[in-house]
């Protein structure tokens, strides 16, 4: 994305983000349609034409709000990576964490409105597929890795396997607004064996 250059990047750095919040907050209040820059700029207590020394449109924030999300995201991964113990441990001592972070509705439902306008706006579906793909590549990084009990299995069953963990949490979303009571242990009971299946070969 191209942006204007600014003499101090840390200013700059918090201006961006002053935006970007300014944008998740109308968002989750109008829609991806219903927050228009206008909007965006009285949340952010700043001119529209300062918020395109930043941004160049509103596609331009999406994909910085969808790289945050990525770098949260890789950041957990890494934990992962670091575990001291095998994949399926890594994976299973962390899978409260990503339960947390897909039943947030405060700040996922951000995710749900730009995946309804990904349906109508090639840009933003380009850009979710992108980061989906960099999150499927770094979880077949892991699961193909040394202290992964699938690391010999076919790139099928791999993919096949990764669809479905990501499938399952991503749902979960869904499921806590169509049922909010509820609650990460309720999920964890059954998600815990579920997930050691699909993280262990199959007899």
């Amino acid at each position: 994305m191209k942006t204007k250059r600014h003499t101090d990047p840390a200013l700059a750095q918090a201006r961006r983000e002053q935006v970007l919040s300014a944008a998740a907050d109308c968002f989750r209040r109008k829609g991806y349609h219903g927050a228009g820059m206008a909007e965006i700029s009285r949340t952010a207590g700043m001119s529209a034409g300062h918020i395109y020394n930043y941004f160049d449109s509103k596609e331009a924030i999406i994909e910085s709000i969808i790289e945050k999300d990525m770098e949260e995201m890789f950041s957990i991964f890494q934990q992962f990576e670091d575990h001291p113990s095998d994949v399926l441990t890594a994976l299973l001592d962390g899978l409260n964490i990503g339960v947390q972070r897909h039943m947030d509705t405060g700040s996922c439902v951000v995710d749900l409105d730009m995946m309804a306008e990904a349906g109508r706006n090639h840009k933003v579906a380009t850009l979710l597929r992108d980061a989906d793909a960099q999150a499927r590549n770094r979880m077949r990084q892991l699961l193909t890795s040394e202290r992964s009990l699938l690391k010999d299995h076919s790139e099928q069953e791999l993919e096949s396997r990764i669809n479905v963990i990501f499938s399952v949490m991503a749902g979960l979303l869904l499921r806590k607004v169509l049922y909010p009571e509820l609650t990460e242990e309720t999920v964890l009971i059954a998600l815990r064996p579920a997930m050691k299946t699909l993280l262990m070969p199959f007899e």
